[in-house]
């Protein structure tokens, strides 16, 4: 099974969804697809999509996952990669209306750096992704909460 977590912030991140429906189209994504939409609104038939799933129910899917696919948010990226998953971050941007500003294309480039996941910064890269995650071990993950949040405070701070 693959989740997709696209957090629960007032932002929509619809073009992600577009990208997944299409490699399910393609053939690229043969399994069960389970999305955390928040507030990004979609039809599918292929995927099961639930606006909002309470935490513990939340960490069974990630448990049950053998893939998550995720927007940049520090917290989703976390959950994650402290439980060993194969991680594929893709940023919400400011130019699409996504989010105030691109602080999540270095929070990804940070965490993929490390190792931690795979990190993309287009959605059109979701192909490549999916294909590199077959073959991909993460690193285990070393908490480090000061670099990410001095990270993400420098390019608040700067922008």
């Amino acid at each position: 099974m693959i989740l997709v977590t696209l957090g629960t912030q007032n932002n929509s991140f619809h073009r992600l969804l577009e990208e997944v429906q299409k490699n399910i189209d393609n053939g690229n994504i043969k399994e069960e697809v389970i999305v955390q939409n928040g507030y990004t609104k979609f039809d599918s038939k292929q995927m099961k999509l639930i606006k909002e799933i309470p935490q513990d129910e939340f960490n069974k899917l990630i448990d049950q996952a053998n893939l998550v696919i995720t927007h940049g948010g520090v917290g989703s990226i976390i959950t994650a990669i402290t439980k060993g998953k194969k991680v594929i971050a893709i940023p919400r941007l400011k130019k699409y209306n996504e989010h105030v500003n691109d602080h999540q294309i270095e929070i990804i480039d940070s965490f993929n750096e490390k190792g931690y996941i795979i990190g993309i910064h287009s959605v059109e890269e979701l192909g490549k992704a999916l294909e590199k995650a077959k073959n991909f071990k993460p690193q285990k993950y070393v908490k480090n909460t000061g670099n990410i949040l001095k990270l993400v405070e420098d390019f608040i701070d700067n922008n």
